[in-house]
């Protein structure tokens, strides 16, 4: 009763298939895909270090090719002590001095500037991917494009550290101490070029490192480390007398201008993206990820 029948050109009567009243699905628009195809996927180990190894190569390679511009180098540095100077917080020298007093804890920061730059960094991407795969991808985004910018900055603003300033008493502490500390000072310092100390790249990794990890972590310790990872690394390049604090201002810029790279691509902080990656390779289909 109450059936829909219709009537065909042999006079039979036929009811019609349910189906033909259901909308068809509809078709993504271009903009959508576009989106799928931005959603982050699990990464590959075999190529992140292949990518992770290629791209530093390469900073490397074009940080040490930059010009030594000696004499611009130190003109600027002497710019940067006057402006400091001017807004009463030229404190690397008191800095540089008063650790450079005890031994123990000066040793223990060339080896810290030296060392954890990588160890921290490379930790930290580790952590990403085998824990927070779908944020992976665009906290990488983040560390790359900051460091492509730095290269910028050595290009357009040579400038030499507060330990290479002539006339002003800064203390080498890797030299005094005969500790093996960077490729900035001793036997190693032909390898690396001297003169590119603006934008702080140690400031731009260890901050992305503690912001990552305090937006990310669940444990309260570990939120507290990463913040205090990025502060203890701003009292070391001081004390070492390899940056000046505006360098670090330099690598906070960087790194801002690295996180909106990411954004502008996933349409979303690395904290804010799924913790499981939306699309799999693995699966070969998209699905729901679940948010942590």
């Amino acid at each position: 009763m109450g059936e829909t029948t219709v009537k065909t050109l042999e006079g039979r009567t036929a009811t019609p298939s349910p189906m033909a009243d259901e909308p068809a699905e509809p078709t993504r628009s271009r903009f959508e895909r576009f989106r799928e195809l931005r959603s982050p996927r699990r990464p590959r180990i075999w190529f992140e270090i292949l990518l992770i190894a290629v791209s530093y190569w390469t900073y490397s390679l074009i940080r040490n090719a930059v010009p030594e511009q000696k004499t611009q180098a130190l003109k600027n540095a002497d710019w940067i002590l006057d402006l400091e100077r001017a807004v009463g917080l030229d404190f690397e020298h008191a800095v540089n001095h008063a650790a450079n007093s005890v031994t123990w804890l000066i040793v223990t920061m060339n080896y810290y500037y030296a060392t954890l730059h990588f160890i921290v960094t490379i930790g930290v991407l580790v952590w990403l991917y085998r824990w927070h795969p779908g944020r992976y991808a665009a906290a990488r985004t983040v560390l790359f494009a900051t460091t492509a910018v730095a290269l910028v900055g050595y290009y357009l603003y040579p400038l030499a550290p507060p330990r290479l300033m002539e006339g002003q008493n800064y203390i080498d502490t890797v030299l005094v101490h005969e500790t093996w500390g960077s490729m900035a000072s001793g036997d190693l310092k032909n390898m690396s070029n001297q003169y590119a100390a603006m934008p702080s790249m140690h400031i731009g990794w260890s901050l992305w490192c503690g912001l990552i990890v305090f937006a990310v972590a669940k444990a309260p310790w570990a939120k507290i480390l990463g913040l205090l990872y990025p502060a203890a690394t701003l009292v070391v390049i001081v004390a070492t007398a390899n940056h000046f604090w505006l360098d670090a201002v330099g690598g906070i810029i960087c790194l801002g201008f690295g996180f909106l790279v990411s954004y502008l691509w996933y349409q979303a902080l690395p904290h804010r993206l799924p913790k499981l990656p939306v699309r799999d390779p693995e699966r070969r289909r998209f699905g729901t990820a679940a948010r942590a």
